[in-house]
């Protein structure tokens, strides 16, 4: 009965916030390394910091293979089709419907919490990033009914599936910390995506304006995030499951640019 009323909550939220325009924009790419207030004072956060720098230097490797992509190789060569173009639209449009409602669940667990504001604009950025999606596919020749009918591949949907499970059970640090550190690689990604489409394929700004909106920072995100993650590890998060939702997040992360290769 619990897991029917979350969904049902959940489902409202989405619903709600699809049918509003005027979100301010909130680009999903967090700057990295800041300098946040209080990193002396407190220890919680020192302990944050000291768990992110470690998660940094244990998937570097990974984050390498993520920037070189052969989808990347292919869009930056202009020889990726226009087939391919049209499944990465289609890919994404089902990853932002998944993130949607696994975004709605997390304001369901954790919107009346201190961390409240920081799970909120997930969905809020998600929402605006979906608009400029069927921009893109528009440009393409498709509209949302194609999108609706495309058939996504399974490699390419692993990650919107562990979001799902991460917004169902996973902890406020869990969730924080494979964010932030799954949000600057997929940004310099979609930055990559953008310029090709432009120059190879002659995409205009407002085609390419979805994969603008993810490569572009997030003001305060690495502080506000590090903050999520010390008031939970204070609580008694893990940080043996805080790594490991890491280290899963950034896998699928590569299984989605993997599976896109034509």
């Amino acid at each position: 009965m619990k897991h029917v009323l979350l969904g049902v909550v959940a489902l409202g939220l989405f619903v709600t916030l699809q049918g509003a325009s005027n979100f301010p924009v909130q680009p999903a790419v967090a700057a990295t390394n800041a300098a946040c207030p209080g990193d002396s004072r407190s220890a919680s956060i020192r302990q944050a910091r000291q768990l992110v720098d470690e998660l940094r230097r244990d998937l570097a490797p990974v984050e390498e293979e993520i920037r070189n992509s052969p989808y990347l190789a292919e869009l930056e060569s202009g020889m990726a089709s226009r087939e391919s173009l049209q499944a990465l639209a289609g890919e994404q449009y089902n990853i932002i419907r998944s993130d949607l409602r696994s975004d709605a669940l997390m304001i369901v667990r954790f919107g009346s919490t201190q961390a409240g504001e920081f799970f909120r604009s997930f969905l809020e950025g998600e929402v605006q990033a979906l608009g400029l999606l069927l921009d893109f596919t528009k440009a393409l020749g498709l509209d949302e009914e194609d999108l609706k009918a495309y058939e996504p591949r399974p490699g390419a949907q692993t990650y919107p599936a562990y979001v799902t499970s991460l917004a169902l059970y996973g902890s406020e640090a869990e969730i924080a910390a494979a964010y932030l550190m799954n949000f600057p690689v997929f940004g310099e990604n979609t930055a990559r995506v953008s310029a090709a489409l432009r120059r190879n394929y002659g995409l205009s700004a407002k085609d390419t304006a979805f994969f603008d909106f993810f490569a572009a920072p997030i003001p305060n995100f690495e502080c506000n995030a590090l903050a999520v993650i010390a008031a939970d590890l204070e609580r008694g998060a893990e940080p043996r499951l805080i790594k490991r939702a890491v280290r899963l997040l950034q896998a699928y992360e590569k299984m989605f640019w993997d599976a896109n290769v034509s």
